[in-house]
């Protein structure tokens, strides 16, 4: 069998999420942030890359470390008068190819569970190829200097549009039914304490004008020096606006497909990537729609109670990548916003300029469905859920749900509970066959075998489908395999299993024979 792609589309063992994705000289280059294995906070490793031929995403080299944050010379202060935490953390950067061919990382530092990543300055570090060892350069800053400190400096995306080095960043910490909680005392000293401004700063928000928000700044030919006061992108309050119900939160993301500038961010809703589009590279943005969310909330009428997966905060970039545009995103494994893996999907930018809410799925780069043969991962499932998944933020939940897991160096679906929902999205059957599970099962359990999403888990315009097979797994606290002969279906299908059982179960791998 030809080597195949599936998502998330790096190895199981590593966690890079806020994926920009960025072609250079006939290779896609992935930048994002590091997180650890069951880590215990955002981004706990250092930055390292992923590249591939554009002409072949189904093999992806790693790069290795190209920069650590020991490197920023603030790594590890207390007493710097821009942050009076530790920030020993790299959040979310960009790349961009300047003027000169040198390639230009921007990030932020931050603490402990984002603690002093909204304090800023932007900070940049240069190298002279794609993916080499980058060397810390400077921070973002004004003529006199001083570091500039317009907006909250947060997330920063680059693009360099036709000579011209436009910066974006920002954050909106508030949601649009709070946008008038200033007569909160309380409420501006939180706001003060988690931006490092003053409280001139924070009340300008009832002016509607705001530290918060996305803003945009243009860079001078040495990459650090800002050019002019930044100014917002799009509108703070969205209320009556086209952004209402889908106000920018973080993750600002930049691109220019053909005259158009499209503006892609993480929303409000903390799960989605949505995207604005304009004439122009900062300001007359209108709202354009969802691409994806990693629990297909909005796909097919999916409401946020239907969540097919737990649910947390999104990152990442579209790119165009030979013909093919591409949306990059993360979801979530361990519980935890902490341990986030890069995913991606095919998008379509029609004629009209809209781009269509994509469902996550398991073939991601494959350019195909995965063909009904040989051994899966049974982690690269796309869809799990109990019917009732949390929401995470900035969280380590201890409750029990289904998750991806790890332990002894293998990563497998944990926690398996009566009336798990596995899925995988999609395969191309050939026919009937024997299809296996292997699992770990507390006490006997069943494993139903269904084409499509069974009762209890469809949503509007989605019918039910019939159960075509079950698996006997008995008690054991060994990985064993079991399997049926199942009269499959010929042609692309997902593929969707159900845990039935008194006793948890934990699921490592799935096989067609």
């Amino acid at each position: 069998m030809k080597k195949q792609a599936y998502n998330p589309y790096l190895p199981l063992d590593e966690y890079v999420p806020d994926a920009e994705p960025h072609v250079f000289d006939g290779r896609v280059y992935v930048y994002g942030s590091h997180d650890k294995e069951d880590g215990e906070t955002f981004c706990m490793l250092d930055y390292v890359c992923y590249s591939a031929a554009v002409d072949d995403l189904r093999t992806w080299r790693n790069e290795g470390v190209i920069y650590r944050a020991s490197q920023d010379p603030d790594y590890g202060k207390k007493d710097s008068i821009y942050s009076p935490v530790v920030r020993e953390y790299l959040y979310a950067p960009d790349v961009v190819r300047g003027n000169d061919g040198k390639y230009y990382l921007y990030y932020c530092l931050s603490g402990k569970f984002g603690q002093g990543g909204y304090h800023g300055p932007i900070r940049v570090a240069v190298c002279d190829t794609p993916a080499g060892e980058y060397q810390y350069l400077g921070f973002v800053r004004h003529t006199d200097g001083s570091p500039m400190r317009d907006g909250v400096c947060f997330d920063p995306a680059v693009i360099n549009d036709e000579g011209i080095i436009r910066l974006y960043y920002g954050t909106q910490y508030l949601s649009e039914e709070e946008e008038d909680f200033l007569t909160d005392e309380d409420a501006i000293k939180e706001e003060m304490d988690m931006f490092n401004k003053s409280r001139e700063e924070i009340v300008t928000h009832a002016a509607g004008v705001s530290v918060m928000g996305a803003y945009s700044v243009i860079l001078e030919n040495d990459m650090l020096t800002v050019k002019e006061k930044a100014h917002p992108v799009i509108p703070y309050k969205v209320k009556g606006t086209s952004f209402e119900g889908h106000s920018f939160f973080e993750g600002s993301s930049i691109r220019k497909v053909g005259k158009k500038y499209y503006f892609v961010y993480s929303s409000c809703l903390n799960h989605e990537l949505c995207y604005a589009v304009s004439d122009y590279p900062d300001y007359g943005y209108e709202y354009g729609g969802t691409i994806v969310s990693n629990g297909d909330v909005g796909f097919n009428g999916r409401t946020g109670s239907e969540r097919l997966n737990m649910t947390g905060t999104t990152h990442g970039g579209i790119e165009k990548i030979g013909d093919q545009w591409y949306v990059f995103y993360h979801r979530l494994t361990h519980k935890s916003d902490y341990s986030r893996q890069g995913c991606a999907e095919p998008i379509e930018i029609l004629p009209d300029g809209k781009i269509r809410q994509v469902e996550v799925s398991s073939c991601g780069l494959n350019g195909e469905p995965l063909a009904a043969e040989g051994k899966y991962p049974a982690a690269i499932c796309c869809v799990l859920t109990n019917g009732h998944m949390p929401h995470g933020s900035n969280h380590k939940f201890t409750e029990h749900f289904p998750h991806i897991g790890s332990g002894d160096g293998m990563r497998y679906v944990a926690e398996l509970q009566d009336g798990t929902l596995i899925g995988y999205r999609y395969f191309d059957f050939t026919g009937a066959g024997f299809f296996s599970v292997t699992a770990k099962c507390e006490q006997d359990a069943v494993i139903e075998v269904y084409q499509g999403l069974p009762e209890g888990y469809i949503s509007v315009n989605e019918i039910a489908a019939e159960c075509i097979a079950e698996i006997k797994m008995p008690a054991s606290g060994e990985w064993i395999s079991c399997g049926a002969e199942v009269p499959f279906a010929k042609g692309k299908y997902p593929l969707y299993l159900v845990y039935r059982g008194k006793g948890e179960g934990k699921m490592l791998e799935i096989s067609f024979s």
